[in-house]
């Protein structure tokens, strides 16, 4: 037994009561780093931002990232313990790190991060746009216009607008990357507005990454499937908790160590000729034609 499918049995049925979730909180705590990767140099000189950063997949990137040389900024929205503890292992790594809270509903604050990352750093060359929320009815005409609302700006709007305000800052080589689902592709009964952001997403992202071609500034995704991170316990009941990507072709859930990787590769020059892609982690939950 490896210690991916060792964890996925450890974990019970538990819940958290606050979107996006606190992984600090989290018990076992989701594995965002891998010691078996072994770094080689691949983003030395580039600056990183990724917003909601400061756990889950996001963690986990930020710390590959560091590994491989770039300085990172994260951004988060209320979860100040996880955030101080990613930058404080980023700075354990050797890299400048630094955490900036926001609210990727509000325009403003997100052109404010951007600036902010420009004024602290110098320079941005990578922009990984993570954060995100989502809440779980299985009756969709009870889902609240409040809801569908707040969803759409923290998932697909506070995405376009940090994206607006980074793309001056980019050039010849650098990259976007953002987070879309597994839900984008196969839909969720249970999530119908969060998947509707997702889908929003993976066009977003084939259509951007268009636009930006003749600059030489590529736009690629990830679509992560069941993925153990503070949003789980924060949007399902208990017994989906305990039992949270079981139904997928490798019969466990994934773990934030799992997706960084693919970061990395969208972000250096292992993938000069890839642009308006996503890649797939999801256990086979979904096998995209």
């Amino acid at each position: 037994m490896d210690k991916f499918e060792k964890i996925d049995k450890e974990i019970e049925g538990y819940t958290q009561n606050k979107q996006p979730g606190n992984e600090y909180e989290m018990d076992p705590k989701p594995i965002a780093e891998d010691n078996q990767y072994k770094a080689s140099g691949k983003l030395e000189g580039k600056t990183a931002l990724i917003t909601g950063g400061d756990s889950g997949i996001g963690r986990a990137v930020a710390i590959l990232y560091a590994k491989e040389g770039a300085d990172v900024a994260i951004g988060y929205y209320e979860e100040t313990q996880d955030a101080h503890d990613t930058i404080k292992r980023l700075q354990e790594i050797g890299v400048k790190a630094k955490a900036y809270q926001f609210d990727l509903k509000d325009p403003n604050m997100c052109k404010q991060f951007v600036k902010d990352v420009i004024d602290d750093f110098g320079k941005l060359n990578i922009v990984v746009n993570n954060g995100g929320m989502q809440y779980s009815n299985d009756d969709f005409t009870k889902v609240s216009p409040e809801q569908i609302q707040e969803t759409f700006a923290t998932n697909i709007f506070g995405m376009m607008y940090v994206t607006q305000a980074a793309i001056p800052h980019l050039s010849k080589g650098d990259t976007i990357i953002n987070t879309s689902s597994v839900t984008a592709y196969r839909g969720s009964a249970s999530l119908v507005d969060y998947s509707a952001t997702k889908g929003a997403i993976t066009t977003f992202t084939r259509s951007l990454s268009q636009q930006l071609a003749p600059k030489g500034i590529r736009v690629n995704s990830v679509a992560p499937g069941p993925i153990y991170t503070p949003l789980i316990p924060a949007t399902f009941d208990s017994e989906k908790v305990e039992k949270h990507g079981h139904e997928t072709a490798l019969e466990r859930r994934g773990q934030p160590s799992e997706n960084a990787p693919a970061y990395v590769f969208l972000a250096s020059n292992d993938s000069t000729y890839i642009t308006g892609q996503a890649i797939h982690i999801n256990g086979g939950d979904f096998i995209t034609s």
